[in-house]
């Protein structure tokens, strides 16, 4: 298997006995955007907090250099909470005794019009693993209802889907029926952890779970988003072991995560953090969240509600390029918030509504991008990462955020929003390098004033 644990030991050992100059000659590689070896990401995770200013710029300026100021936004729908696992660090547990729940289309409908009112045009699909109660015909179904469901001026354009490992076949049927993103975390890499952390369940079966992506990947699914839940074992060894499974990934496929996503361990049913001996302090996970961005400077990065704004805002400085905004984490939760009795599956941090999400980061200079252009125009797996390697993604990404924050000011906006929106579009309209795609993007703004919608290129 290609998550060799007693490798990842070793070279993290050996990284404990790095000199100021290793670290030192490390940082300067970083700078060139050409990735970092597996003994480079185990000394900077080894290094001291002497180094972490010097990181954090070179994060930062990487994250600019491919992203730009753009930030993608989406929003989670749950829509089922019946599980048959028996997870020791989530709320869904099939020991835990409350009233399970999946939505029925209906619900599925009137759950997908709040979200549309918000602006949203991209969600993440999420449920419990259940063959029985929630099947795959159950996610098809919902996604087709996702995609149908339309309000006056609103759609959601994308649905990426994170559901449990399964097979090629059913991989297929979710490629057919027009998945964005297939995401799965493996919770964690360290085998002894894992075996403990699922216990006598289907999802118990650490080296199926693992070969996941491959079997998405071999039903033409290129777009796959991996990541680690952070606090189960120690955090070094997840980011070694994540470099690893991506490279894989690339060495198989020809292309790795397309995101990664970085959820902290947070309180749920059933369980006790006092339980759980490796939860990140503030510092480590910042630090990882930039090692991860230089170690993969072309995989998008996302952070959840679970964390704070504070440390959200932080982390978009030298990493992050995707964030959720409003986000419920219960099953029907967006209608029971508005009926004041939403039921969570675990706690979020930051609650704050999508449009105070968009002020603060206009206020911060970053362009909120409601964008699903490059899956339906094909730019996924292997092309995407084509165009963001030689720098010509940054020809269509910023053009078509700018397109779709005009898009959502216009529709969702208050006065404050469409001031603030006019104001850094028209600052950053000039910054367009190429003369073809600024023209075509200051008519695609006046179209868009004028009434017509989903403009992209």
């Amino acid at each position: 298997m290609f998550i060799d644990h007693e490798y990842i030991e070793r070279i993290l050992d050996e990284a404990k006995s790095a000199t100021k100059e290793d670290i030192q000659n490390i940082l300067e590689k970083a700078k060139k955007r050409n990735g970092l070896s597996h003994e480079d990401i185990a000394v900077l995770l080894q290094a001291d907090d002497k180094n972490l200013k010097e990181m954090y710029k070179i994060a930062g300026d990487i994250k600019n250099s491919i992203y730009g100021k753009r930030v993608v936004i989406f929003a989670p729908l749950y829509v089922s909470n019946y599980c048959v696992n028996n997870c020791v660090y989530c709320g869904y547990q099939r020991c835990n005794s409350f009233k399970r729940r999946k939505l029925t289309q209906e619900e599925v409908k009137d759950e997908v019009k709040i979200l549309e009112k918000m602006g949203h045009k991209r969600l993440a699909l999420e449920l419990g693993e259940d063959p029985v109660n929630a099947p795959i015909d159950y996610v098809l179904e919902c996604l087709d209802t996702i995609y149908k469901t339309q309000n006056s001026n609103g759609e959601i354009r994308r649905v990426n889907v994170n559901i449990a490992a399964t097979t090629v076949e059913n991989y297929r049927k979710l490629k057919k029926d027009n998945i964005g993103t297939y995401i799965l975390f493996q919770e964690t890499y360290h085998k002894p952890t894992y075996d403990k952390m699922h216990p006598k369940s289907i999802k118990g079966d650490y080296n199926y779970h693992l070969t996941a992506f491959d079997r998405a990947m071999e039903a033409g699914i290129d777009d796959v988003g991996g990541g680690v839940l952070f606090g189960l074992s120690d955090p070094k060894f997840e980011v070694l072991a994540l470099m690893m499974h991506n490279e894989h990934l690339e060495e198989k496929f020809g292309v790795g995560f397309h995101t990664v996503s970085f959820p902290r361990l947070k309180k749920a049913k059933g369980m006790d953090l006092e339980s759980f001996p490796n939860l990140l302090d503030d510092n480590m996970f910042k630090k990882i969240v930039a090692i991860t961005r230089i170690a993969i400077p072309f995989t998008g990065i996302i952070m959840s509600t679970r964390e704070s704004a504070e440390m959200r805002r932080e982390l978009l400085k030298y990493g992050v390029s995707q964030v959720s905004a409003g986000s419920s984490t219960g099953v029907g939760g967006y209608k029971e918030r508005e009926e004041g009795k939403e039921d969570e599956q675990f706690k979020t941090s930051d609650e704050r509504t999508p449009l105070e999400v968009l002020k603060s980061l206009l206020d911060d200079g970053y362009i909120p991008s409601y964008c699903t252009a490059c899956y339906r125009k094909g730019r996924t797996g292997e092309r995407f990462m084509k165009l963001a390697k030689s720098g010509n993604i940054q020809y269509v990404c910023e053009p078509n955020a700018m397109m779709t924050l005009m898009e959502f000011a216009l529709d969702y906006g208050d006065k404050e929003i469409l001031e603030k929106s006019e104001t850094l579009i028209k600052n950053e309209i000039n910054n367009i390098k190429r003369d073809d795609v600024r023209e075509l993007v200051k008519n695609n703004l006046e179209k868009l004033k004028k009434g017509e919608r989903d403009l992209y290129l």
